[in-house]
């Protein structure tokens, strides 16, 4: 590319774990490509996920407000244009990124490719194999628009300084931090909660465990939770969106379903382990730079048709708790081994 832009907008409006993993590879953008100025259009949310980066500002796309319909996406192209953007980076490509997409004629834009046709294959069975990362198909689209990117040494933040307010909320005492996020969007994707109370049992003995979630169902278990066992915190519905970002920049090790938490401790550089049911790492969902053995997979011997979706909202009845064959030991030994 000739004259490669010196301003992107950068487009990723949802869902959290899909924002969170374009992080990282901003970061690595950032540090590649200093004299090139970011604009991530994203949700209100989401705003503090970039606040470690150089060069990027957000955009906060109103989609339920004075940003909704074709009127309100054509209004945000103005507002966008506005701030002399000169590139458009769109890595969520749906149906709204592409009409406000329609109102950058005469710019570069480039799209994610999904790979749509091979995780069609993959959840089909006809092609059982590692497909491109979604952090690397983040990265493909930079290319496109002519930054060809390095993502295999990356850098991250440093721990963020917890504040008094924070630090009273946790264990007063000198053992590790375990994260642990129990839940995910879909029944089928999350650990049987009666394991995972062992798991947190055993753990619990000899670390501080902090348990992440949101809504009030998951904050009723997980004050279940911490009410049984000692050195057992529930975080969920205590702190800020903020606050929680800076507690998981201080863990140890983050235990996670296939969901956004575990993004979110891989854009810190977290050692981060998952525990996938219908899901698979093979679409390309996998934290970021975590190796693939952190990643303890139900059996496909008991359940050969993981994954039964990428998302995790597909399966049969009988696959709901496929990640039952995971035994609570298992995740156990793993967490020790690596803390």
């Amino acid at each position: 590319m000739s004259n490669p832009p010196k301003h992107i907008l950068v487009i990723r409006l949802s869902a959290m774990g899909d924002v969170a993993m374009t992080v990282p590879v901003l970061r690595a953008f950032t540090e590649q490509f200093p004299e090139v100025k970011i604009t991530v259009l994203t949700r209100a949310t989401f705003k503090c996920f970039f606040r470690d980066l150089n060069n990027v500002s957000v955009f906060i796309a109103d989609v339920k407000g004075k940003h909704g319909g074709i009127s309100g996406l054509f209004k945000l192209s103005n507002e966008l244009k506005s701030l002399g953007i000169e590139a458009v980076a769109d890595l969520h490509n749906v149906l709204r990124s592409k009409i406000l997409k329609v109102f950058f004629f005469g710019k570069k834009v480039v799209q994610i490719d999904k790979g749509r046709a091979e995780k069609k294959a993959l959840v089909s069975g006809k092609n059982f194999q590692q497909l491109k990362t979604t952090h690397q198909r983040y990265a493909d689209v930079f290319e496109a628009l002519g930054f060809k990117l390095d993502l295999s040494h990356p850098t991250f933040p440093e721990k963020a300084s917890l504040p008094n307010t924070v630090k009273a909320l946790l264990p007063n005492n000198s053992n590790k931090l375990i994260g642990i996020a129990p839940f995910a969007a879909h029944q089928g994707k999350m650990y049987p909660l009666d394991l995972m109370k062992q798991v947190i049992e055993t753990l619990s003995k000899d670390y501080n465990i902090l348990l992440f979630g949101g809504g009030a169902k998951e904050i009723d278990v997980l004050n279940s939770f911490e009410s049984d066992y000692e050195n057992v915190v529930n975080v969920a519905g205590k702190l800020s969106f903020n606050e929680e970002l800076d507690v998981i920049s201080n863990l140890d090790i983050m235990l996670s379903m296939d969901s956004g938490n575990a993004h979110l401790a891989a854009m810190f550089g977290i050692k981060t382990v998952t525990i996938w049911g219908v899901t698979h790492p093979f679409a390309g969902f996998a934290p970021f730079n975590q190796p693939a053995t952190n990643a303890l997979l139900s059996d496909r011997n008991r359940f050969p048709n993981i994954p039964t979706s990428v998302f995790g909202n597909k399966y049969p009845e009988s696959y709901k708790e496929a990640s039952r064959s995971i035994e609570p030991e298992t995740i156990i030994e793993k967490i020790k081994a690596i803390i």
